[in-house]
């Protein structure tokens, strides 16, 4: 796949959620993301709205990040907030331990609530965290975030010891929903064949910090 630096560029979230994130450091993401052509910046909903605004680039924020464990309440009114802010793009994580439960139910209502908050134009993303959860969880998790409304599913928050994105649950998520929602992977993608590699997989964004990196690996057309 000859994926080129202005279309890969078009697929990222250049994202910075570290909690010792500072104002100028997040300034000079929205900067950089600008001079990279990205899609958006990923940040935290507490450094919105973004001072001096975004540019050209979207503005996406967390939800329920990083450990999901907040109640569906919370993270509903968390990307309202986040959404009147300036946000453009939702990415929640659920409450991974109710699904290792086997409580689909509730993952499901958690992203129904979430999603009629924030309805359409926003996009949704929905983090499953898939380093912990067996295929068979993942498709289970997939189809219930389809059901809920979801634009896409998304692999990891980056933050879990467990790991990032991997190629096998990036297909793995790919089979359960076709082309209807979109995939995001992210954590740990901090090179050029791993990129690739996920966008191969069928990821359609990804999610990273190292995005000058990657891109400068990439052919420039």
């Amino acid at each position: 796949m000859q994926l080129t630096r202005p279309r890969l560029a078009r697929m990222i979230d250049h994202t910075l959620l570290a909690p010792t994130a500072t104002e100028a450091e997040v300034a000079a993401l929205v900067a950089e993301a600008n001079e990279l052509g990205t899609w958006s910046v990923c940040v935290s909903p507490s450094r919105l709205p973004l001072p001096g605004g975004a540019g050209r680039v979207r503005v996406a924020a967390v939800a329920g990040f990083p450990s999901g464990q907040h109640t569906a309440e919370i993270k509903a009114d968390e990307a309202t907030a986040a959404v009147a802010a300036g946000a453009h793009e939702i990415d929640m994580v659920i409450d991974v331990g109710r699904l290792l439960d086997g409580d689909l139910v509730y993952t499901e209502k958690e992203v129904r609530m979430v999603r009629e908050a924030v309805p359409a134009p926003v996009l949704l993303k929905v983090i499953l965290e898939t380093g912990v959860l067996t295929d068979r969880q993942v498709i289970d998790a997939c189809q219930a975030c389809e059901r809920a409304g979801a634009d896409y599913v998304k692999t990891s928050t980056g933050f879990h010891p467990s790991g990032g994105a991997t190629v096998h649950a990036v297909e793995v998520m790919r089979a359960a929903v076709g082309d209807r929602l979109g995939i995001k992977a992210s954590g740990g993608i901090r090179d050029y064949p791993t990129a690739v590699a996920m966008v191969r997989a069928g990821a359609t964004r990804l999610g990273m910090s190292a995005s000058r990196t990657v891109l400068e690996q990439a052919p420039a057309e």
